[in-house]
This record gives C-alpha cells, structure tokens and sequence, in this order.
C-alpha cells in the first residue's frame, strides 16, 4: 500500500481584513483534511498599494473556534520580539485552539524592518538565525515550565495551582537570559510543533535551528533526489543532537497555480513549480512522493482564493483514489495529525528521577 503523504497550504497575510476571508480560506483546507495552513507576517512596512497586514497570531486565534481539526501556524519572527512573549501567544493559540498551534519560524534580516521597530539595527542573517534557535530553546523550556498537572484548581481549599510544579528554567545564553516560569499553563500540546523553512542549497544557520527544534521542514529542493539528499543529511544531524530523527516531518515546498483564468504569478522560490489541473499536480506529487522519500508537500498557492478550492475538490480527492492521502481526520491536534507525540516537560522527568 503507498505512504501516505502530508499536505499543507501556505496563505499570505496580505490582503482582505475581513475575518470571514481568512474563515473561509481555513475552512476549505479543513474540507480537504489538510494537515495544517501557514500564515505569513512580516515587520516590514507594508506596501503602499496594500490594505495593510494583520498580526498571523491574532488572525488564526480569531479563526480557530470557527474551525475544529485543522493544524493553525503563524509566522512569528524572532528578531524584533522577546521568547517570552511569543511563547506565551502561541500557547494562547494553543489553548484557543485545542491544541491545533503550530509556529513557523522566521528572522528580520531588513533594515525597513529594523526602522519600523526601532529596538535594534540590522544583524547578519547566520547572526539572526543563531538567536532564533535560541529563542526556540527558550520557547520550549517556558512550555515545559509548568508542569501538565500543575493547576489544581480547587475552589474549596482556594489553591489553584500546585507551585512545586512549577520551575523557573534559568536560561543563559548569548542573545537571552531568561528566568520564567510562563504565565501561561502549559499548551495542550505540550510544545506546539515548530516549522522551519530550509533550502537545500543554501547551507545557513537554519540547518541548526531545524536539526535542533523543527519538528516540521518546509524544504526548498529542485529535484526529488535532492530532496532525498537534504532529508537525510537533516535526520542525521536531529540524530546528532540526541534526538529521536523519526519524530521530524519534511514537507517539500511547491509552488502551485490551479485555478482557470487570468494567469498569476508563481511565488519566487527554489522548489518545484506548478501551473496546470488539479489531477496533473496529484501526478507530480505522487511521482515526487516515491522519488525523494520525503513526508508531504507545503503548497504555495498563487491565489488562494481560487487555488483552494481545486486542492480541497480536486487535488485531495483524487490523491485519495491512489490511496496517498486522509480520507478524514483521525485526531483532533496538529500533533496527531503529523504522527508525534506529545512531549513529556522535561522537568517532570528531573522531578520523577528525584522521588
């Protein structure tokens, strides 16, 4: 029987402020049992023919109680922003959700962005990049600061929660020295699962971001041999840093365009490029699928608003006759969704080995 594949869709937060636009964008990749949607967002000014941009966190919590299995990730920089702070939004997002979050990583590498913010000058890309992994390290120990049984909420003693089950996580590094605990339990997730863009041909600091704290890869490859290549030089190094190499999706990034009509252009990128129907593309994915070994596909759509629907009633259907891909959803978090597990808090497992 074929391995069935993941499948994503990235939509970009510029564009129509309505919450019914991005409800009913979400809401047809839910149709199609999509594992999860991406939402861009940026610092940078935007331009001046647009409407504006709306914060990706604040966006996808306003969608989510509007949908109930889809996988929910904003990109959220780590440039112009404290660890502090976005762990404690997207564990909000995780909450809202019921355990649907994700985060899609990202640097500010411009100074238009630097300008705007006006926290700090421009950095080097591997500079920036070194600090988001640290910035994800300290992510994950704030998740894992409480513990999961650590609220008691018990109304007649007046206790809610149980402070030894708290934990300060003391993180010292060279971008960030962080005390804790959250002030935000721990997301139903445990950690929302992390995604990071990489690109095979571009050997930056990222690599290390990925090997270390991805549970998701967005890769940029050319060629299914390439993709393979990438992969297991990535699982190798996420082996190298004591990680279990299984629990690390690789989705190949393609850029696609479905919809009948004025032709639009294609987002830039180093990856596979798409234009034509929907069941020519579920032949390019299942070929790509089998060749490069890899886990599923991001799709970069080139107008979502019409691109969408082709994915949800055409490209999944007919990926299901060949038996690649969910006939529903099985699980109800974006963890299930992509096969991990719910990681345990590291400092219940200190506090497990003491007892």
């Amino acid at each position: 029987m074929p391995r069935e594949l993941h499948l994503s869709v990235a939509l970009d937060a510029d564009g129509p402020h309505p919450a019914t636009h991005w409800a009913d964008l979400v809401g047809l990749a839910e149709q199609g049992a999509l594992d999860f949607v991406t939402l861009g967002d940026s610092l940078a000014p935007p331009a001046d023919d647009s409407r504006g941009r709306l914060d990706a966190v604040a966006v996808l919590a306003r969608v989510a109680p509007l949908t109930s299995r889809i996988g929910l990730v904003p990109t959220v920089t780590t440039t112009h922003t404290e660890p502090f702070h976005t762990s404690t939004a997207l564990a909000t997002l995780d909450f809202v959700s019921e355990g649907r979050a994700g985060w899609l990583v990202d640097v500010s590498t411009t100074e238009s962005e630097a300008l705007a913010v006006g926290r700090r000058p421009t950095a080097p890309a591997d500079e920036l990049w070194a600090e988001a992994t640290e910035a994800a390290e300290v992510a994950a120990r704030l998740w894992d600061s409480w513990e999961d049984d650590a609220e008691i909420r018990d109304a007649a003693t007046g206790r809610f929660i149980d402070r030894d089950r708290l934990h300060y996580i003391d993180f010292e590094g060279p971008h960030f020295s962080v005390r804790g605990p959250s002030i935000v339990p721990r997301p139903p997730q445990g950690r929302p699962p992390v995604a990071v863009v990489l690109d095979r041909h571009v050997a930056d600091a990222r690599w290390e971001l990925a090997a270390r704290h991805a549970d998701i890869v967005l890769l940029d490859a050319d060629r299914p041999a390439t993709a393979r290549r990438a992969r297991t030089a990535l699982l190798s190094r996420a082996a190298g840093t004591g990680r279990d190499p299984g629990e690390l999706r690789v989705l190949v990034r393609v850029a696609v365009a479905l919809h009948k009509g004025a032709p639009q252009p294609l987002p830039p990128t180093g990856t596979p490029r798409f234009t034509g129907t929907a069941p020519h593309l579920a032949t390019l994915l299942a070929d790509w699928h089998e060749a490069a070994g890899t886990d599923g596909f991001h799709l970069l759509t080139a107008f979502a608003p019409a691109d969408l629907p082709a994915i949800a009633e055409g490209l999944v259907p007919t990926l299901r006759r060949h038996n690649l891909f969910r006939t529903a959803y099985t699980g109800r978090t974006l963890r299930d969704h992509l096969g991990l597990p719910r990681p345990a808090s590291r400092y219940a497992r200190r506090t497990e080995t003491v007892r």
